[in-house]
């Protein structure tokens, strides 16, 4: 049995949180329904064995029938294996059902953050998406979990609390009036405990927020001498958590007095009355041997309904941050021309700022704000709206996907992934088995022909000794590139750019934390890598633009000056930005 089906395609409800949580149930329509089933059955069975040794008792021990009390015997075993029995079918579709709606929610989140792309981080946390992977799905997968249970719970607790009318009306009402003003009480508090628990999960979604860019900047804060000032910052910051962490464990504690308390009150009332009935005649020792066991029952029952709800109360909140991740939707629209290879090689303008790019050339960008060159960046890579063309035609006409293939833009956020680092720096996952030099003798050509470019590119960013350092060198398991310096992520991110070998490629200041001798290396070699493509640096690197064939200047957002680097330092504008010059009115 596959115990995690291909999930149902169809999209979810994303009206409210509480319509995606009962699109998960009915995604796994059979599954769920097995589950309570299950559990009813399971609960049932349950609920007749304090009958069943009620029967025993009054026919076959006080009136001596040894028949009777076999009889009895057996249906008490009898119900103890079809306990068993459900009850493990039970817990295994409620398992199915738990994994199956952490999946599938970790699925949408998945895709839902691939199709937002770039603009994810301007639009969502970094701890809120954390907090969604890490805390959200598995409180939805338990949810669901425990309908099972708490289905179960409510059902037999109607059943129970019939038969006991059955057999004592005086009895029974007392078990028909307690058992909801039980769950009443405990609903009230799980109300005030929804809210407290909404409170907290936003305070953790800031504190993960901080702790990402603690994480982050690390490296900076320990040159700057700033860990105190950030490690004050997430102690008050963690402080406010724990604070609404203490509010919420104060209700939970009010809601796990209710739910042992309250049965508990019940079961007291209950067994009292019993007796007394049982003095005066009016009900035998065995249905007060009953009643004592349908007490016990409630109870138990009562703290699985009450668990289910606060399960659910978690679920919901967990839902509202899942289904506000899923609501949102892209920014920038994909058009519907062709964009074939002929019209990515045209010419790259920005009517904005006045930035052409002349196919095949290697162009800098020099920019007196150090903010004008993300902003270009992400203007000639679309990853804002703007009015920038391609050959004549606006990029906005283009499909979304045949832009993002066709211009690379590479910046400070660029990141390694966990995995071997030769199938990293390979994006589009041509290398073979043998690629890397590996025991594989049957690599083919497409194989060996990857491998040599990689060389070259390993080669062009200077990177040939970072491979060399490690143990198992391009086969060497990665975590995330955390173990790599700044300026090795640099190189290496770049050799991922040359990899992909697109028409146009944005670098946005590819060698800021190299030295000079490899900044220079790196400057004489990427203009040959990329001959006959579009390549465009965004830097004040002197190195790189001595390098670059034509080098344009920016100003306040605008092309002021345009020429090689040698003609650009008679301009004093050019000198201000480039060599730190500072000029006087």
């Amino acid at each position: 049995m596959r115990p995690f089906p291909e999930p149902d395609p169809g999209e979810p409800a994303l009206g409210s949180p509480g319509r995606y949580l009962l699109w998960l149930a009915a995604a796994r329509r059979a599954s769920a329904v097995l589950a309570v089933g299950y559990g009813v059955l399971c609960t049932l069975a349950q609920a007749f064995v304090p009958a069943a040794i009620g029967r025993g008792i009054d026919r076959g021990l006080v009136a001596g029938d040894r028949g009777a009390l076999v009889a009895w015997c057996a249906v008490v075993l009898g119900l103890g294996v079809v306990q068993a029995v459900t009850g493990t079918l039970r817990d295994r579709c409620s398992v199915t059902n738990r994994f199956g709606a952490a999946y599938r929610t970790m699925q949408l989140v998945t895709r839902k953050t691939a199709q937002l792309g770039a603009e994810l981080p301007r639009r969502v946390s970094a701890g809120a998406v954390v907090s969604v992977g890490a805390t959200d799905i598995t409180r939805i997968g338990a949810a669901l979990e425990s309908t099972a249970r708490g289905g179960g719970a409510v059902v037999s607790v109607a059943v129970v609390a019939g038969v006991m009318l059955t057999v004592s009306w005086q009895l029974g009402l007392v078990a028909l009036v307690g058992v909801p003003l039980s769950a009443a009480a405990v609903a009230a508090l799980m109300r005030l405990l929804h809210a407290r628990q909404h409170e907290l999960r936003k305070e953790q979604g800031a504190l993960a927020d901080l702790a990402v860019d603690i994480v982050d900047g690390l490296r900076v804060l320990r040159g700057i001498g700033g860990e105190r000032v950030f490690a004050d910052r997430y102690r008050e910051r963690s402080q406010r958590v724990r604070h609404e962490g203490v509010r919420v464990a104060g209700v939970e504690s009010s809601v796990a007095a209710g739910r042992l308390l309250l049965p508990g009150l019940l079961v007291a009332v209950i067994v009292w009355l019993g007796a007394h009935f049982v003095g005066t005649g009016r009900m035998s020792p065995g249905a007060l041997v009953a009643f004592y066991g349908y007490a016990v029952f409630l109870a138990e029952q009562l703290r699985r309904a009450t668990s289910m709800l606060d399960q659910l109360t978690r679920a919901f909140v967990a839902a509202r941050m899942v289904t506000d991740l899923l609501a949102l939707e892209p920014g920038l629209a994909s058009g519907d021309r062709d964009l074939d290879a002929e019209a990515a090689r045209g010419p790259l303008r920005d009517p904005g700022s006045g930035l052409e790019i002349p196919p095949g050339r290697f162009v800098a960008v020099v920019c007196d704000r150090p903010d004008d060159m993300r902003l270009l960046a992400d203007r000639l890579g679309r990853y804002v709206d703007s009015p920038v063309t391609l050959g004549g035609t606006p990029l906005a006409e283009f499909p979304l996907a045949e832009v993002r293939r066709r211009i690379l833009v590479v910046d400070h956020d660029a990141r390694l992934f966990s995995g071997g680092l030769g199938s990293q720096l390979d994006p589009h996952g041509r290398a073979g088995e043998g690629a890397f030099g590996g025991a594989s003798g049957g690599a083919g050509s497409g194989a060996r022909g990857t491998a040599e470019r990689l060389r070259r590119a390993l080669d062009t960013a200077s990177a040939d000794d970072v491979v060399e350092a490690l143990p198992e060198g391009l086969r060497q398991e990665t975590a995330g590139g955390r173990e790599f310096s700044g300026g090795q992520r640099q190189r290496l991110n770049l050799v991922r750019a040359l990899m992909s070998d697109p028409d146009t490629l944005v670098l946005v200041e590819p060698t800021s934390a190299l030295d000079a001798h490899t900044e220079a290396r790196i400057a004489e070699r990427l203009g040959a890598h990329r001959r006959g493509r579009s390549t465009v640096v965004l830097t004040t690197s002197p190195i790189l633009l001595d390098r670059a064939d034509h080098v344009v200047l920016v100003e306040e957002g605008t092309v002021v000056a345009e020429g090689r680097h040698g003609e650009l330092l008679a301009d004093a504008r050019y000198r201000a930005v480039v060599t730190r010059e500072v000029t006087t009115a």
